[in-house]
Formats: structure tokens, C-alpha cells, sequence
């Protein structure tokens, strides 16, 4: 039965190197760096044609670098590519079980082309069935499968070999979440997961880490409080306990001057004023004035910005569904 081949203690999970890729006078990667812990999730975040796909085709052996070293679970993308695709599981960008099969069909079929025995391919896809919540379904052809069904087939699917390293390519679908959850549930047992996505909430819930890539470049990276923070942009949101104090609480933040080059903003629909803040030493000024006018509060909360916000200060794009460069045809592998 193929097992996963974790790192080796102390060692990287996914190490890169320069890595370089052209399609013809389009540069894809352009020298790209990267480091992913074991056990980690890392999500790659960049707009159209970043070169996010393409570093998934190189780091799964579906495509060769032009330049750059790139190891996967110990194993070299170049010199190891069968060994390493042992190690790996991937789902692609849209779905890709066989549509004329079950679902219990489908594993079993993987499983055996990964060499189990008849009685481990069964009880393997058994297994990730009822994981991802497919039993019920299983003797179901994958064609009569809603989409959500497909990617979390697609999902068990990826992890029949048991990979040491998961990429997730931009499920088209998202991941609803019984699969987030599986994700998690992996990544406790050791998995490490690189996930691109255009879906910012996606990335929040999942990722412990994220990776911005632009023109194919690693532009930023960074957990997610450390990138939002960056972006410098805060904002106080205070509740009075009176809803009626609302339009008299933002004049006396104003009148206080302590609201900087932005005045406060109400949000009717939640009861709030909306006060943007520019240093630590301003908020602990609004605070107090607040201590001092004697305002009685039902709440009051500090909120970074959103990873909209991160990723559009970052790349100057707005996020969007990633087509890479690259042509339909590709390279693969020896």
C-alpha cells in the first residue's frame, strides 16, 4: 500500500529555488522563491495570470521549469518525478472524476492504479466516502453528482495514495464546508496543503500562511494578521448602548480631533460610528475620550482590513478567477 513520505524532521515540506518558466516572450515564473512548513497551509493569492497554475503544473511534475530547483516532500521536481508524484495529490482547477462511473468506481479505480491490493482499494475508498460525507451516494454515477458532490469526490479522489503534500488549484466551486473541514482534519495528521484561490474568505479560514504572486514574482508573505497590518489601514467601530447617541458621538470624535484626515462614518444598519484609525496613539486617544465623556458602549471592536483590501494595496489588481499564460498543451515530465 503507498504511504505518504513526510519530510524529514526539521526539514521543508515544499523548498523552491528561482524557479523560471517561459511560454514563449511570456515569463510565467520569473524567479520564484518559496518555502512551505510541514504540516502548513499555505495559500497562494494573485491575479489573473500570476503564474499560480503554473507553479502547480512545476511543483506536480505536469510541467518543467526553465530554471530554478524545486523539492517536494524530500523529493526533486526534476531528478525524482515518479517518486515524487507518489507523495502528491492534486485537484485541479475544475473537477475531474469520470462522470460514467459511481463514486465508489472512481476511488476504487485510482486506487488501483496506485498499486493497492483489491480489498485496501475498497476499504480506502470506503473510507474517504463516508469522510466526505459521499456514502449515501456512492453507487451513484459521479455524472448526477451536484458540483459541491463533484469537488468533494474529486477532493477523495486526490487523497487515496495518502499524500504527504496536497495542492488544491483554485476549485472553481470553492469548498463548502464538510471539505474545509476534511482539510483541517488533514493537516492534523501531518498533510501540508498548498491551496491557490480567488476566494479571500477561503483563504482566511484555511490558509496559516499566505503567499501573494504577481507577473511571477512572490511579491508578499506573510500569516494573515501580519499581511493585513501592512496594509496600515484600521478602523474603531464603537456601539453606543443608546442608538439615539450615534449622530452625537461621531460630532464629539470630531470636534476632538482625533479622527485624523478622515471624519467618522455612521452605519445606521448596525448602530455604529465608524472611526478610521491611523496609529496606536490614536486609538488609545479615541479610548479615552470616549472614558471621558462618560459614553456608555455596547461594544467596541478594532477591524484590519479585509484581504481585498491586502491584495488590491499589494498588486494594484483586483482579485479575479486565474487563467495562467500558460498554453492548453503542456509539458510533462519525464
Amino acid at each position: 500500500m503507498p504511504t505518504s513520505r513526510a519530510p524529514a524532521s526539521g526539514a521543508l515540506a515544499v523548498k523552491v529555488r528561482g524557479l523560471i518558466k517561459h511560454y514563449g516572450p511570456t515569463t510565467a515564473l520569473d524567479g520564484v522563491d518559496l518555502d512551505v512548513r510541514p504540516g502548513a497551509v499555505l495559500g497562494v493569492l494573485g491575479p489573473n495570470g500570476a503564474g499560480k497554475t503554473t507553479l502547480v503544473r512545476v511543483l506536480s511534475t505536469l510541467v518543467r521549469p526553465d530554471a530554478g530547483t524545486a523539492y517536494v516532500a524530500g523529493c526533486d521536481v526534476l531528478r525524482q518525478p515518479r517518486q515524487l508524484r507518489r507523495t502528491i495529490g492534486l485537484t485541479g482547477q475544475y473537477a475531474s472524476v469520470d462522470e460514467k462511473l459511481s463514486g465508489i468506481e472512481n476511488l476504487y479505480m485510482i486506487g488501483r492504479l496506485l498499486d493497492l491490493s483489491r480489498p485496501d482499494a475498497r476499504r480506502r475508498a470506503s473510507e474517504l466516502l463516508e469522510r466526505f460525507s459521499l456514502t449515501e451516494a456512492a453507487q451513484r454515477t459521479a455524472g448526477t453528482y451536484s458540483g459541491g458532490m463533484r469537488r468533494r469526490l474529486d477532493l477523495a479522489a486526490s487523497l487515496i495514495g495518502r499524500p504527504a503534500v496536497l495542492y488544491l488549484d483554485e476549485p472553481t466551486t470553492g469548498l463548502d464546508p464538510r471539505t474545509r473541514k476534511e482539510v483541517r482534519r488533514m493537516v492534523g495528521e501531518g498533510v501540508t496543503v498548498l491551496l491557490t484561490t480567488q476566494y479571500m474568505e477561503e483563504a482566511e479560514q484555511l490558509a496559516s500562511e499566505l503567499a501573494v504572486i504577481d507577473r511571477g514574482k512572490i511579491i508578499a508573505r506573510g500569516g494573515v494578521s501580519e499581511l493585513k497590518a501592512k496594509v496600515g489601514r484600521r478602523t474603531l467601530r464603537i456601539r453606543p448602548a443608546d442608538p439615539l447617541h450615534l449622530s452625537s458621538l461621531a460630532t464629539e470624535l470630531d470636534a476632538a480631533g482625533l479622527t485624523g484626515l478622515a471624519a467618522t462614518a455612521f452605519d445606521r444598519e448596525t448602530g455604529t460610528v465608524v472611526v478610521p484609525v491611523q496609529s496606536d496613539e490614536q486609538l488609545t486617544a479615541l479610548v479615552g475620550t470616549l472614558a471621558a465623556h462618560g459614553v456608555a458602549l455596547a461594544d467596541i471592536t478594532t477591524e484590519l482590513p479585509t484581504l481585498d483590501e491586502v491584495f488590491l494595496s499589494v498588486t494594484g489588481h483586483r482579485t479575479g478567477i486565474s487563467q495562467d499564460a500558460a498554453p492548453a498543451h503542456q509539458e510533462v515530465a519525464a
